[in-house]
């Protein structure tokens, strides 16, 4: 039995319309309009035991609000949602422990009060031994490099820092499922390395079940092998990481490094993206390699020759853009059924 199952789940908010005008406020206070907005609009999926999912998507797609459902904060419209064999909305006691949700532009952290304080709440809450309590607290700090910051007030933490701190708290009762909405929201480089890094040694050491939102691709890169996608709140890519290149990237880049100084002419053979020194970054269809190759060869004195896969992230930027849309939608229409 798969640890997340998600089928034909939906969210469907009314939204006030507001007319302009004294007359129709004073109106609206006797007969309102509401329009439908579709935050869910069916998605389906499974995660098994074990899993670290990517969940990505552009903003308004879906995916905080699907973490919410799975988490129990709201109800869906209609659809159904098993997590560890529980009804998420059903708010079970059972199953409010056996789960944690981290939210990067949320605090569950008491603001003017040591971190330390708002852990020993949580050991209270969820009715945590206290050697247990200890022992977990101490292999947390110590992984997260945040033993000589407990006892300091959160507001004067760093964002990396607090952000390092929810985390320990979400994970202080020993969840088997952590869903995680943005974790690495606005931390710098060394941050999002340090929250990375325990990521994957703590997910491999204890075999946690996690579903995680991030624009940030090389979160996605070093945690993830899958990928759900869901766009318009449709899930339109389920699989395997690399295969989001295969199936909606029509280009690859071509690195050149020539003997001598660049020639001109480049141009017909691709889209020139960089110059650096004697290498050439040139983007080419990924049906014509060959064909490419072998007229660049041909014509000049190259060097070396290497061919690379897009970076991830354009690749996913493209597949909710407008122009890449109306230059293949029957693909993404294929996608989606």
């Amino acid at each position: 039995m798969p640890c997340i199952e998600v089928a034909d789940l939906r969210k469907t908010y009314r939204v006030y319309k507001k007319a302009e005008g004294l007359f129709a406020s004073v109106k609206g206070l006797f007969s309102r309009k509401y329009d439908p907005v579709h935050a869910v609009g069916g998605v389906s999926f499974q995660i098994e035991s074990g899993e670290m999912v990517a969940f990505l998507g552009p903003n308004g797609a879906g995916k905080t609000t699907t973490l919410k459902l799975l988490s129990g904060l709201i109800h869906p419209t209609s659809g159904t949602a098993t997590v560890l064999g529980h009804v998420p909305w059903k708010r079970e006691n059972a199953y409010r422990r056996r789960f944690s949700l981290v939210m990067g532009q949320k605090n569950q952290l008491w603001w003017d009060l040591p971190a330390q304080e708002s852990f020993r709440l949580h050991k209270e809450i969820y009715r945590i031994d206290g050697a247990r309590f200890d022992r977990r607290l101490d292999e947390l700090t110590e992984l997260l490099d945040m033993k000589e910051f407990v006892g300091q007030p959160v507001r004067e933490l760093s964002l990396g820092q607090r952000m390092r701190m929810e985390l320990i708290a979400a994970l202080l009762h020993s969840p088997e499922v952590l869903l995680l909405d943005e974790p690495t929201i606005g931390l710098d480089v060394v941050s999002q390395r340090k929250v990375q890094e325990f990521l994957k040694y703590y997910q491999a050491e204890r075999g946690i079940t996690v579903l995680l939102t991030s624009h940030y691709m090389k979160d996605v890169e070093a945690l993830c092998r899958r990928a759900v996608v869901i766009n318009k709140g449709l899930v339109v890519h389920d699989g395997p990481l690399e295969e989001i290149l295969d199936r909606f990237s029509r280009h690859k880049i071509l690195v050149l490094t020539f003997a001598g100084e660049i020639p001109g002419g480049l141009d017909r053979f691709g889209r020139v993206v960089e110059t650096i020194g004697p290498k050439v970054k040139l983007e080419v269809d990924r049906g014509r390699i060959r064909e490419i190759l072998s007229g660049v060869l041909e014509q000049f004195a190259v060097e070396d020759v290497v061919v690379q896969e897009r970076p991830l992230e354009e690749v996913i930027a493209e597949l909710f853009t407008s122009e890449d849309e109306s230059a293949a939608p029957s693909e993404l229409a294929a996608a989606t059924t």
